[in-house]
């Protein structure tokens, strides 16, 4: 048992990409003596998880899975669902570096001591990282995770996103888009080098597949930029002038860029649109006012200047696009700071990867079930204070 992880982590590396829930059946078998294994997926609403293994789970047992496997997922620890007599079942998140995939399923003869569940733990975190690697490689996963089919644009959309969150010691980052299966130009993206996090959100304009092309060109002009060194500003510079010579102007994207020094809690930002900022602090919602610039792309070769402020050690900041700050359900106000501010105050006790989703499940229910009718971005950002390497 005492090799389970090393023995597992080889046969999930000879393993083809499509094939790793099975590669890790065999091995946690013959290394825990598993009476059996499955891999559960989280959809792209984060709205249930979906068996790998055994997709024709019959109702009740998948039910009764779904429920331990939920509270795992959402609590990020094991879960052990032992009966009096006979197997235990043991649930593990399926998460790399913050980003939670699913929930791995082991079931055992009998209840784990702290050793196997810590042994099981490594293993899950060696499947992780493996099918974090295999999603570029293969299908499977991602025809798991969808319940329906997605439109072309939001196949673009979810392509083009680094993650849906991301953890550090020093940070939590996360974020959702809606509608998850037929989102058009709203977007969000992050990228974390050494102690500067650079996240973006893109409000963009139009529907449909025009709108993810324009975000794709935006994302892919503002991570030319910055991979090539260039700050805030150059990725914007840049990103508007490549919009605009394809455009000429009729086009534009409303976008905002931070980038957050992940040990001093300083932000710069460059608002270039419509995305809005709310800081919650303690229990108190506060817009997070920043001198709007022209959108990128309205004009040839627009200059662009930096703002800063300062985040204080607990602070949790989110960026909505207007698809969520001015959606507007007929016969209704506008969603706008009262509901916002309520629905963000609501997340407090909350992690920034359930955060994300209460914001949407509130938007949603004010839409009263149905269809958005915007794109709606909500990023959610957690500074915990500097911290050092040993996390302490």
């Amino acid at each position: 048992m005492v090799d389970a992880p090393d023995v597992v982590s080889r046969a999930l590396r000879e393993a083809p990409p499509d094939q790793l829930a099975e590669a890790a059946d065999r091995a946690i078998r013959s290394t825990l003596g598993a009476v059996r294994t499955d891999v559960f997926v989280a959809d792209y609403r984060i709205s249930g998880l979906w068996p790998v293994l055994d997709p024709d789970l019959p109702a009740a047992g998948f039910l009764a899975c779904h429920t331990m496997a939920q509270r795992c997922f959402s609590s990020q620890q094991p879960v052990h669902d032992a009966a009096e007599e006979g197997p235990c079942r043991l649930y593990l998140p399926l998460t790399v570096w913050g980003e939670r995939l699913g929930v791995l399923m082991i079931e055992l003869t009998a209840a784990p001591g702290p050793a196997v569940t810590g042994v099981a733990t490594d293993i899950a975190g060696a499947l992780a990282v493996a099918m974090r690697a295999a999603d570029r490689e293969t299908d499977r996963y991602r025809r798991v995770r969808r319940r329906e089919r997605l439109s072309m644009a939001a196949e673009m959309q979810w392509d083009l996103l680094p993650g849906r969150s991301v953890a550090h010691r020093t940070f939590h980052l996360a974020g959702q888009l809606e509608p998850a299966y037929t989102v058009g130009g709203d977007h969000f993206d992050w990228s974390l080098d050494s102690d500067r996090l650079t996240v973006t959100v893109l409000n963009g304009e139009g529907s449909g597949l025009a709108a993810s092309l324009l975000t794709a060109v935006t994302v892919n002009a503002m991570r030319n930029a910055r991979r090539s060194g260039g700050g805030l500003v150059e990725q914007a510079e840049l990103a508007s002038d490549t919009v605009f010579y394809q455009h000429r102007g009729r086009r534009h994207v409303a976008t905002l860029l931070l980038e957050l020094d992940t040990g001093t809690g300083r932000i710069r930002a460059v608002d270039a649109g419509s995305p809005q900022m709310f800081r919650l602090r303690g229990a108190a919602v506060e817009p997070l006012k920043l001198e709007q610039q022209l959108p990128l792309g309205m004009f040839a070769e627009t200059r662009y200047e930096l703002q800063e402020f300062q985040l204080a050690p607990g602070d949790r900041v989110f960026v909505v696009s207007d698809g969520v700050w001015a959606a507007e359900p007929p016969g209704q106000e506008p969603y706008g700071q009262r509901m916002m501010a309520r629905s963000l105050r609501a997340t407090r006790l909350q992690p920034a990867t359930e955060a994300v989703g209460t914001v949407m499940r509130e938007l949603h229910a004010y839409h009263v079930d149905s269809d958005l009718r915007d794109d709606a971005v909500v990023v959610c950002l957690d500074w915990h204070g500097p911290r050092d390497r040993d996390g302490g």
